[in-house]
């Protein structure tokens, strides 16, 4: 079978809600991520055979395909095309997985996945909230789904709170895991281990005076146990709060992939191989635990143990997502999102999947490790897995 070749990937810092990047319009943020993984690699954007974008709250100005827009708003030619999906939380890693899989077919040679999610212009299920509030439609969850799940919707929050209780974590145990998120993605940004990931963006400093933001702004390097856990809950009971889940973020990124034809036609030097691509389908009631089944299967299809691979990036959507899976697959916590995770640097939905994958690599490669897998929990009870080997 042909190859999938990933030659740059990058991201921007994050931004909190209202914070950094708030000023910035999703298409334009998105568009610097395309120019620059072009630029960089030294490739003629004209080789770009297609743009692939995850966007999950693709209402407002992240409406009428986003991706398009964004290849609208970056210096590449108008002629390139793109597609926007959402597969929620995991969208731009299944863009990335899309991507591969054209080049691996090989049908395209060169694809860029990417994402994007300003959660501060377009807030989180504005696209189906303002329905809502209209009074058009019932909602995305139809009777026939209601009556066969037994409940009235889907949520996020019902299946982390779900997780926690399966698997026996208290709210300590899940402070204590974002707080050690906190302190990694601190310790991260002191060493400058994100210096060859992000793209640092223009925004207002001090007198309106532009700056360039390049700092994760979710970062709480003072955060102590005691702080976290002075939190409110989510609900009465439960375990869940905002300080042991993943930070609302404003955020674009983005990565290169190409064949192995495309790597000599323009003298490319690859970061990366993409080793497997995997997805399933689970429980959508408790919808985040899927990571697990998919992890599994994507090793057995690889041929791989948990124990050959270097380096593991499971979104922090929810503390118990990596601690049940770090649990259930006998990984090594001593591997798992080694440079922080989204409690920290936040997730911006759609720009996730791609954000993990340029910090996988980039990682990888830091300290001359071989294999990286990622995997994602997403709504509806999905989960994307992709393995690659660094190069």
């Amino acid at each position: 079978m042909a190859e999938a070749y990933i030659v740059q990937a990058l991201r921007t810092a994050g931004g909190r809600r209202g914070g950094k990047l708030a000023g910035w319009h999703p298409a334009d943020m998105a568009g610097e991520v395309l120019s620059a993984l072009v630029e960089r690699a030294g490739i003629d954007p004209l080789a770009v055979d297609d743009v692939v974008m995850g966007c999950v709250s693709q209402a407002g100005e992240q409406s009428f395909q986003i991706g398009r827009h964004a290849v609208l708003a970056s210096r590449l030619p108008d002629r390139i095309p793109a597609v926007s999906i959402d597969r929620q939380c995991g969208s731009s890693q299944q863009a990335l997985q899309f991507a591969a899989q054209a080049v691996m077919s090989g049908t395209q040679d060169v694809v860029i996945a990417a994402g994007v999610e300003s959660m501060t212009r377009v807030p989180m299920g504005s696209n189906f909230a303002l329905h809502a509030k209209a009074g058009i439609g019932t909602g995305p969850f139809s009777p026939r789904i209601q009556a066969r799940y037994g409940v009235p919707s889907f949520s996020q929050f019902t299946g982390a709170q779900m997780m926690a209780e399966k698997y026996g974590y208290s709210r300590d145990e899940l402070d204590r895991y974002a707080l050690g998120s906190h302190q990694r993605a601190a310790a991260a940004t002191l060493a400058g281990a994100f210096a060859q990931e992000i793209l640092p963006l223009a925004v207002d400093g001090p007198n309106d005076e532009p700056v360039m933001h390049s700092v994760d702004e979710g970062i709480r390097c003072d955060a102590t146990l005691e702080s976290i856990g002075a939190v409110k809950l989510l609900q009465e009971g439960g375990v869940i709060t905002a300080a042991n889940a993943s930070q609302i973020c404003d955020g674009a990124s983005g990565v290169l992939v190409v064949s192995e034809r495309a790597l000599k036609a323009h003298g490319l030097t690859p970061l990366a191989r993409i080793h497997n691509l995997t997805v399933t389908g689970g429980d959508p009631v408790i919808m985040l635990e899927e990571p697990i089944p998919a992890t599994r299967r994507a090793l057995q299809r690889a041929g791989l143990s948990i124990d050959e691979i270097d380096l593991y990036e499971v979104n922090e959507a929810f503390a118990p997502v990596p601690l049940a899976w770090l649990r259930e697959i006998g990984a090594d916590p001593a591997r798992l999102n080694v440079n922080g995770g989204a409690i920290a640097l936040g997730h911006p939905l759609g720009a996730s999947g791609t954000k993990l994958m340029a910090t996988l690599i980039h990682a990888l490669r830091a300290r001359g490790k071989r294999y990286g897998l990622q995997t994602m929990c997403e709504g509806g009870g999905t989960a994307n897995v992709t393995i690659v080997e660094a190069l």
